[in-house]
């Protein structure tokens, strides 16, 4: 099985790329008040766009690819491990976005039920990628292959990350990725893998103890411990 290659979070380049468009980036004593306001401002703009992209608005789906196109990249390139397959994802996404449109019934917002979609389509290539590589390992009479590295500064430690997040359940590795590398809120996640907060924070908590359970040292004498 191939690494994931794990892509920085789009979340860290927020701010500059606010400065870059001229947008006023709030101090921070500010924060709590522009929070809210922002959340009111989001969720009236889900709304909007659902109810445009519903009306077969073009320009809505630009818009919704504009905001969040950079972001559901990112997430696809964590899940499947390059940008080529990501990008595939995405624009399959926005194909199914655009064709089950009639069935979006609001239950959660418009932008968590594509999100949603995404992952979906995420692990429907993985399975689809696994089965080929099936099929190629059975033509080539078992040779072994060498999986490709994963790129950066410190190859190893990534490469351990990689390998127990892959050992993790699916939901696990889901909500680790979607919370601690995405930044998405517990409530968001909820919606996109259709399971509660709570849920989603045991699972969570979960997927960090299977993780330093396989990534953290032995204990000195713990071995020996083990074996008596």
């Amino acid at each position: 099985m191939g690494t994931m290659g794990l892509a920085l979070p789009w979340k860290t380049r927020i701010t500059s790329t606010l400065r870059e468009r001229g947008t006023p980036v709030e101090p921070s004593e500010h924060i709590a008040g522009g929070s809210r306001q922002a959340a009111v401002d989001a969720t009236s703009e889900d709304a909007a766009l659902a109810v445009a992209c519903r009306s077969g608005d073009l320009h809505a789906y630009e818009r919704l690819y504009a905001m969040h196109g950079a972001r559901m990249k990112n997430l696809a390139r964590n899940v499947l491990g390059n940008p080529t397959d990501a990008e595939d994802a995405v624009q399959e996404t926005f194909l199914k976005v655009q064709r089950g449109i009639a069935s979006f019934r609001g239950q959660s917002s418009f932008v968590t039920w594509a999100y949603r979609i995404l992952i979906n389509t995420c692990y429907d290539a993985r399975r689809s990628r696994m089965r080929k590589k099936e099929i190629a390992n059975d033509d080539s009479e078992g040779t072994p292959r060498l999986e490709p590295r994963a790129p950066g500064a410190h190859p190893t430690l990534r490469m351990a990350l990689e390998r127990a997040l892959e050992k993790l359940t699916r939901h696990q590795r889901d909500v680790f990725l979607l919370y601690e590398v995405e930044g998405f809120r517990h409530a968001e996640i909820a919606g996109m893998l259709e399971m509660t907060e709570t849920a989603s924070k045991n699972t969570l908590f979960q997927a960090k103890k299977n993780l330093r359970l396989m990534l953290e040292p032995p204990r000195p004498g713990q071995g020996d411990a083990e074996t008596r």
